[in-house]
């Protein structure tokens, strides 16, 4: 008997392969949390996406400017 609880005691004290399990619990816990964000992640995004593309729209009837000695690009 006294074997079997010394070799639970050094399986219980033992910490190896501790890293992964944190890890995977770690990941676990960040998609969940994007299950439960989902909507709310894929509208950000969306908006974020549209807010680029409209300022690129926006920004492409303005001619680039190129300075060279005798011209300046200070509004």
């Amino acid at each position: 008997m006294e074997t079997i609880s010394r070799r639970f005691k050094s399986f219980w004290e033992d910490e190896e392969g501790l890293g992964t399990l944190e890890i995977l619990l770690i990941v676990a816990v960040l998609v969940a949390i994007a299950i439960i964000f989902r909507k709310w992640i894929v509208s950000w995004f969306q908006k974020l996406i549209g807010d680029a593309n409209t300022d690129l729209k926006d920004n492409s009837a303005v001619a680039p400017c190129a300075p060279s000695p005798t011209t300046s690009c200070a509004p």
